[in-house]
């Protein structure tokens, strides 16, 4: 504890609590930009850090990863338009709550849930760093494609209207996934000799088609009616509409103490990414809930569930980086950069040879979860206002932001052909009634599930009983058997039409 203590007097100083709070600030702001991302973000700041003491250099741009993080939120309430993959979940209950005039509520909610969800992972980076990392080293590619088999299990959970439409998604999401080069003979696969495609769809530009420009182009067919609710929600409303009762907690309590869970799990097993956490949380949620038909609708506990783990991600992807030097996803990857650049070998030896600067990052992450909360709540009352503006004048705009986000994320011109191609197949999800999100969770965990499989096949030898050796993985698919059982079961005491539902 003593690193720790002198950690915290060390970020005490004026300069080193500047640069913590101008960080997460940066971080909230680009955040609620779509197309940036926080990996990008983090990237462009190493520059300012280069004349910089290596604490408060390394507490910036942590504060940078996690403001960012937290505030994709807000465009995915406010417009619909997820700032990162990983918020694309929060938008299935953030927007409609925003539409019936609780974008307050919505908006704090996730930042709440962002604000646990990131202490309660920095806290376990702080207290579990070396054992679960040390751990994970016996995590191979057969308990990794048991844990993505098992998440993909809530895609037929996901589908509220009909599970045979929501796995037809899920597939076509794991079809598309498949285009691009492929992984063990390296020739392209599904690309109709466009180089463009060789690494693959460009995630960020198909959900902002699918999610954000598709709902503006159903806004613009429905334009009347939603003004008149912009200015009916302008009037004034509920004022338990702008925050969190303590019905509201009752519902997303566990909600975020699941989805810390899960984004911390997900964050120490390197590869799986924020966005598999938060959807991953988002169906466990959805499936643990007594109102499943709620989710979809402005279900609180939806928009918790995601944002808990979507934050969570960040800090626990660092527990490998500092425990083993190896690191957990792209934020961490690109923090070695930093780390090295100001002398620090990220690693075991670190905790031996500075650990007075490991324990003032650990303090300095601790003080960037409370900025986030004071930062969060100052921004959110400037953003909230959004939801009082004319469609009219929103569409434009937002249709700018997609088209800006998908430019950069994508590659220029060819970001925005994919982000029009997905834009016309989410109007005709929607309209056809299959179920956008389950397409994304199929195209974001089919990447990493085919690999993983490979793998598991050859460190098996092709012997099902070489499983065995592998009892994480057993248990893994037990529960994914059990939850197929249990969506089936559900599934076919449906009644036949909706209204009786």
């Amino acid at each position: 504890m003593t690193p720790i203590l002198s950690g915290f007097s060390d970020i005490l100083h004026p300069m080193v609590l500047l640069w913590i709070i101008a960080g997460v600030a940066i971080g909230y702001l680009v955040g609620a930009l779509p197309g940036l991302g926080k990996a990008t973000a983090v990237a462009i700041a190493i520059p300012l850090t280069f004349a910089l003491p290596a604490l408060p250099a390394i507490a910036f741009l942590i504060g940078i990863a996690k403001g960012s993080a937290a505030g994709s939120a807000v465009s995915a309430i406010l417009l619909n338009v997820p700032g990162e993959p990983s918020s694309a979940p929060t938008a299935l209950d953030g927007y409609p709550l925003a539409r019936q005039g609780k974008a307050g509520k919505a908006l704090k909610a996730a930042l709440f849930a962002s604000v646990l969800g990131d202490l309660g992972a920095t806290l376990a980076l702080v207290v579990l760093a070396q054992p679960i990392a040390s751990y994970a080293l016996a995590i191979t590619p057969v308990e990794i494609c048991a844990v993505l088999v098992f998440s993909l299990t809530f895609v037929a959970g996901l589908s509220a209207q009909s599970l045979a439409k929501g796995l037809v998604a899920a597939l076509l999401g794991l079809l598309a996934a498949t285009v691009g080069l492929e992984i063990e003979s390296g020739l392209p696969r599904l690309t109709f000799g466009d180089y463009r495609l060789f690494d693959g769809i460009p995630l960020i530009p198909m959900a902002i088609g699918m999610l954000a420009v598709a709902e503006m182009i159903l806004q613009a067919g429905n334009r009347a009616a939603l003004d008149q609710q912009a200015a009916t929600i302008a009037k004034g409303a509920d004022p338990d509409d702008s925050r969190m009762t303590r019905d509201d907690w009752g519902r997303a309590a566990p909600a975020i103490a699941r989805g810390t869970a899960i984004g911390i799990g997900v964050g120490i097993l390197p590869g799986l990414g924020a966005s598999v956490g938060s959807f991953l949380s988002y169906g466990l949620a959805r499936s643990r809930s007594k109102e499943p038909g709620r989710f979809g609708n402005g279900a609180i506990e939806g928009v918790a569930a995601s944002e808990s783990a979507d934050n969570a991600v960040v800090p626990a992807s660092l527990i490998p980086l500092f425990a083993l030097g190896i690191p957990g996803s792209v934020i961490a990857a690109i923090l070695i950069g930093a780390f090295m650049l100001h002398g620090v070998t990220p690693g075991p030896m670190m905790f031996a040879q500075q650990p007075r600067l490991v324990g003032g990052i650990y303090a300095a992450m601790m003080a960037a979860s409370l900025a986030l909360l004071l930062i969060g709540l100052l921004f959110q009352r400037v953003f909230a206002q959004v939801v009082r503006v004319p469609t009219r004048r929103v569409v434009p705009v937002v249709l700018i932001l997609c088209v800006i986000g998908a430019w950069v994320e994508g590659g220029g011109a060819f970001g925005v052909q994919v982000m029009l191609a997905f834009a016309v197949l989410g109007v005709l999800f929607v309209k056809l009634g299959f179920s956008v999100v389950n397409f994304l969770i199929g195209f974001v965990v089919g990447r990493a599930f085919e690999l993983t499989l490979r793998q598991s096949i050859q460190i098996l030898e092709r012997d099902p009983a070489n499983l065995l050796a592998h009892p994480i993985a057993l248990i893994f698919l037990a529960m994914t058997a059990l939850a197929v059982w249990r969506f089936t079961r559900g599934a076919s005491r449906k009644p036949e039409h909706p209204e009786e539902i």
